[in-house]
């Protein structure tokens, strides 16, 4: 669980992050929805400790990381995983080298105990067959599986994704949430997405915060969000005709 209390972050004279307080629950997939500029990679980057807030309090499972040590903080920076936006996979390494690499940086394991590990997270995102492949010898929608297949190599209580969708066609877009969720769910894991994709909000959004000017300015359920009148919500949400449609679906089933 990661609780946040009060935070504000600034750069400057620009005042990012205006107050922002709320829980992200362990085994749920958590949702930053909101406009570019609205403070959500910001925020992200406060959760993950690579920005501290000048006022407010950030609690991983009850520590407070503002009271933590050097030495502590590297110890918490690793139960944290990360899929970032374009992958950010090494291309001079093999799918396997990839996966293994924080194994290799943060551990002392043996080689053939790498090795195990490696397979395992490889067999749990479905690639069996892709070890010594190289990244530009598989699709977009396998990099983002190999990316959380090394997110969660270290076994992680935290995992952050930042926009894991981006450039995939709808239907690998879908097959990266629910195994985003799947694995949320069978480790527990307290999952934060940072996301413009409004699919994710309707398939996996079980928390959903969405950020307006550095403001928390609504939160709820992806059940919820479809029948608030938040008009910042509504006006990001219902900008398409599609979920236009949608919204008024559920207005008549309430009805």
């Amino acid at each position: 669980m990661i609780e946040v209390e009060n935070i504000h972050k600034s750069f400057g004279d620009t005042h990012v992050l205006k107050g922002i307080s709320t829980v992200f629950e362990d085994g749920k997939t958590n949702l930053i929805i909101g406009q570019s500029g609205s403070g959500k990679t910001v925020f992200l980057k406060c959760l993950l400790g690579l920005f501290e807030p000048e006022e407010g309090q950030i609690c991983y499972n009850g520590q407070f990381y503002s009271e933590l040590s050097r030495s502590e903080r590297r110890d918490l920076r690793q139960e944290m995983g990360m899929v970032f936006q374009g992958s950010a996979l090494f291309d001079s390494m093999t799918v396997e080298g990839n996966v293994m690499f924080p194994l290799g940086m943060f551990t002392n394991q043996s080689k053939a105990e790498m090795q195990d590990r490696v397979d395992f997270v490889l067999e749990r995102v479905n690639l069996i067959d892709a070890h010594k492949k190289f990244p530009s010898e598989i699709s977009g929608g396998m990099q983002k599986r190999v990316a959380i297949a090394r997110a969660i190599v270290m076994n992680p209580k935290y995992l952050f994704c930042d926009e894991p969708n981006s450039g995939l066609d709808p239907k690998t877009a879908i097959l990266i949430d629910n195994l985003i969720q799947e694995i949320t769910k069978e480790y527990n894991i307290t999952t934060v997405i940072n996301t413009h994709d409004m699919n994710s909000v309707m398939e996996i959004g079980e928390k959903i915060i969405f950020l307006k000017d550095g403001i928390k300015a609504w939160e709820g359920t992806n059940k919820e969000i479809f029948k608030t009148d938040n008009e910042a919500v509504t006006n990001f949400v219902y900008s398409s005709e599609l979920f236009k449609k949608v919204r008024q679906m559920y207005i008549e089933e309430r009805n």
